[in-house]
C-alpha cells in the first residue's frame, strides 16, 4: 500500500502558483483534521499544485519547478510578473504631531507642500498614527474623526496612498518621541483607582504607555473590556472613513498591539530610566497577570513557582550580572523555561485576538492588516538573548521566537512589519553583543517560511548611502531578479520619517536615488502590488491555530541566504559617507 501525502493550499492570489513536490510531507494533527474532508490523499512522490490557504480544494498534478532545498511545508512565493515584481513601494512616516492633542490638523498648507515634495520623488505613500488618545479623548465612544478626515483628504488629493496605524498607545517616553499624546484621559482616570490596568515591573512601577494585556477580558472600562474598546474604535474608523477605504486610499491597517504600536511588552522605556543597551525588565506584575501565572503554574503541578524577582536584574543591567540571564542561568531551568513560554505565549494570544477583531471589522475592504515586531538587536549574540526575552520574544539559539508569531499572523493573512533594517553590526558597541543583521535575516526568513508578506522600516533616522544600501539589501536579499520560490522581497518599505532634515537639498537628493533603487530603477507604478502580491478584498481569518501548533514553529532552521550587498546601490562616492563607515568600524573596535 502506498504511503500518502497531503497538500494544503498556500497564499491568496488567484493567479499563477508554483507546483511543488510534497513527498515525505508529514501533516501535523491539526492539518490532518482540517484536510480529512477536503484534501485528496495521493501516492508518495506525486507532484501537486499548491494554492490558497484560505480554502481547500481538489488536487491537480503539475510538473514541479521548486528547488529541492525548499521544505515542502514552507510557503512558496508566487511568481512575480516580470521586472515589475522587483518594485518595492516606499512609504514615509508623517510627523507624530501632524494632528495636535486638541484634534486639529497642524499647518495643513505647509504639510501639503511637503507631500508634494515627497510625490516629486515618486514616493508611493505615507504612514500615519491614528491616535486613540486624540480621537476618543472626550469620553467612551465619543469619537471625533474630523481632523483625520481633513488630513486623509489632502493625502488623497496629492496622489499618495496611506498606511494607517491604529495607535492604542501613548506617544512620549520612547526613542524619537517629540510630543506627548497620552491614551484617553478617561482611561487614565480608571487607572488612578485601579493601577493594575497598566503593565507593571517587579518593583510595582506602572507604565501608562498602554494597557496591560492582562485586562484584555476585564470589563473595567464602563462595561467594556480592552479588546472591545479596540474593536469599537476600529469599527468607528471604518464607518467614518468608508469613502477613503472605498477609493483605495488606504493600503493597509497596522494594528497597535503594545508600546510604540509594537507587539511586545514595554520592557525598555526611557521614561523609567532605561538606557541602551540595558537588558530591560519583565512587565507582568499587575494583579491580573500575576493571577494568570499562578493558575498556569498550578495546572502543571508547580504551584510553588513564582514570577522572576531580583534575579532578573534591572533595566540597565547586563545579562552576565544577573542570575536569570547569565550563562547557564535561570532561563534554562525548567521553571525558567515555563515562565518564558507563558510570558511569550500571552503576547502571541493577545495579538491574535486583537487581529481577529480587526479582521472582522475590516472584512470586505480591499486592504491588508499588519503588525509590527520590534527589532531588539542588542544582546542577540549573548546566549540568553536577554533584551528579547524581557520584551516577550522567547528567542534563543535553539529556539526560534519569531516564526510562531509569523505563523499566527498567517491565519489573518497579515503583514509582518519589522524594524532596524538599516543597521549593521559594526555600528554598535561590541559590548552590546548586537546583531541587527542576523536578526533581520532571521525574522524576514521566518515570515517568508510561513507564507506571509513581510514589510520593513528603519528604526532610527538615517540620511546616508550606507544605511540606504543596507535597506536595499534586506528588501531584496537576493537582488533584482524575476521572483522565484527561493528569492524574496519585502512587500513595502516605510521610511522614518518626514522632517525638515530629510528635505534638506543634499539629504533629499540622496533619498530620491534611494526611492528609485527601491523601485528597481522603474518609473512610478501606481498599482505596483498587482505585479507581486495583489491586495484583495479581505476575507474572514482562518480558524484559530492551537498554541501547540504555533509552538511547533519554534524549531530553529537556518535562515535564507542574503547576498552580502545590494546589486542596486545608491552609490558610495560621497566622502562623508565613506568616512562615516570607517569611523563607525573604528569606534566599534574600542567600545
Amino acid at each position: 500500500m502506498l504511503r500518502t501525502s497531503y497538500v494544503k493550499y498556500i497564499g491568496t492570489e488567484r493567479t499563477t502558483f508554483f507546483s511543488h513536490n510534497v513527498k515525505n510531507f508529514e501533516p501535523t494533527k491539526r492539518w490532518q483534521e482540517r484536510l480529512s474532508n477536503s484534501a485528496t490523499p495521493v501516492p508518495r512522490g506525486t507532484f501537486l499544485f499548491v494554492g490558497s490557504i484560505k480554502r481547500f480544494g481538489p488536487v491537480r498534478a503539475l510538473t514541479s519547478t521548486t528547488p529541492p532545498d525548499i521544505n515542502p511545508r514552507l510557503v512558496i512565493q508566487r511568481e512575480g510578473k516580470g521586472k515589475e515584481a522587483n518594485y518595492v513601494p516606499v512609504y514615509v512616516m508623517l510627523p507624530l504631531d501632524v494632528i495636535s492633542t486638541e484634534n486639529q490638523l497642524e499647518k495643513p498648507e505647509e504639510l501639503r507642500e511637503k507631500l508634494k515634495t515627497l510625490k516629486s520623488a515618486d514616493v508611493d505613500g505615507v504612514m500615519l498614527d491614528v491616535w486613540w488618545g486624540i480621537v476618543e479623548r472626550k469620553g467612551p465612544k465619543m469619537y471625533d474623526w474630523s481632523a483625520y478626515r481633513k488630513l486623509f483628504g489632502i493625502i488623497k488629493e496629492e496622489g499618495l496612498k496611506l498606511q494607517a496605524i491604529m495607535s492604542f498607545h501613548r506617544c512620549g517616553g520612547n526613542i524619537g518621541d517629540n510630543i506627548y499624546i497620552p491614551i484617553p484621559k478617561w482611561v487614565l482616570e480608571i487607572g488612578e483607582s485601579n493601577p493594575d490596568i497598566f503593565y507593571t515591573n517587579k518593583r510595582g512601577t506602572r507604565n501608562e504607555e498602554c494597557l496591560s494585556l492582562g485586562v484584555d477580558d476585564q470589563p473595567l472600562f464602563f462595561g467594556r473590556t480592552a479588546i472591545q474598546m479596540y474593536r469599537d474604535y476600529m469599527k468607528s474608523f471604518r464607518e467614518n472613513m468608508k469613502d477613503f477605504l472605498d477609493a483605495g486610499l488606504i493600503s493597509d491597517i497596522e494594528v497597535g498591539l503594545g508600546p510604540a504600536g509594537e507587539m511586545r511588552y514595554p520592557s525598555y522605556t526611557e521614561s523609567q530610566g532605561w538606557v541602551y543597551p540595558g537588558i530591560g525588565e519583565f512587565q507582568c506584575y499587575d494583579k491580573y497577570l500575576q493571577e494568570d501565572f499562578k493558575v498556569a503554574a498550578s495546572k502543571v503541578g508547580h504551584p510553588e513557582w513564582k514570577l522572576p524577582g531580583e534575579e532578573a536584574g534591572d533595566y540597565n543591567d547586563t545579562p552576565s550580572s544577573t542570575k536569570f540571564f547569565r550563562i547557564n542561568g535561570t532561563y534554562i531551568t525548567e521553571e525558567g523555561k515555563f515562565f518564558l513560554t507563558w510570558y511569550s505565549n500571552k503576547l502571541i494570544v493577545h495579538a491574535d485576538r486583537i487581529l481577529d477583531e480587526a479582521n472582522k471589522v475590516f472584512m470586505g475592504c480591499k486592504i491588508k492588516l499588519a503588525a509590527k515586531v520590534a527589532g531588539i538587536h542588542w544582546w542577540y549574540f549573548h546566549p540568553s538573548h536577554a533584551a528579547e526575552l524581557t520584551a516577550g520574544y522567547y528567542n534563543l539559539t535553539d529556539r526560534d521566537g519569531y516564526r510562531p508569531i509569523a505563523r499566527m499572523l498567517s491565519r489573518h493573512n497579515a503583514i509582518l512589519n519589522f524594524t532596524c533594517v538599516e543597521m549593521q553590526n559594526y555600528e554598535h558597541p561590541r559590548g552590546a553583543k548586537s546583531g541587527p543583521e542576523e536578526l533581520v535575516q532571521q525574522v524576514l526568513s521566518a515570515g517568508w517560511r510561513e507564507g506571509i508578506q513581510v514589510a520593513c522600516e528603519n528604526a532610527l533616522s538615517r540620511y546616508d548611502r550606507n544605511a540606504y544600501n543596507q535597506i536595499l539589501k534586506n528588501a531584496r536579499p537576493n537582488g533584482v531578479n524575476k521572483i522565484t520560490p527561493s528569492k524574496f522581497r519585502v512587500f513595502a518599505m516605510t521610511y522614518l520619517r518626514l522632517s525638515d532634515k530629510l528635505l534638506e537639498e543634499n539629504n533629499f537628493s540622496i533619498f530620491k536615488i534611494f526611492v528609485r533603487k527601491m523601485h528597481a530603477d522603474l518609473d512610478y507604478l501606481p498599482n505596483s502590488d498587482k505585479y507581486f502580491a495583489p491586495i484583495e478584498t479581505m476575507a474572514r481569518s482562518n480558524p484559530e491555530i492551537p498554541i501547540e501548533d504555533l509552538l511547533e514553529a519554534t524549531k530553529p532552521e537556518k535562515p535564507y541566504t542574503f547576498d552580502p550587498e545590494t546589486d542596486m546601490p545608491v552609490g558610495g562616492d560621497n566622502l562623508f559617507d565613506v568616512l562615516f563607515v570607517i569611523f563607525g568600524k573604528i569606534k566599534s573596535i574600542f567600545t
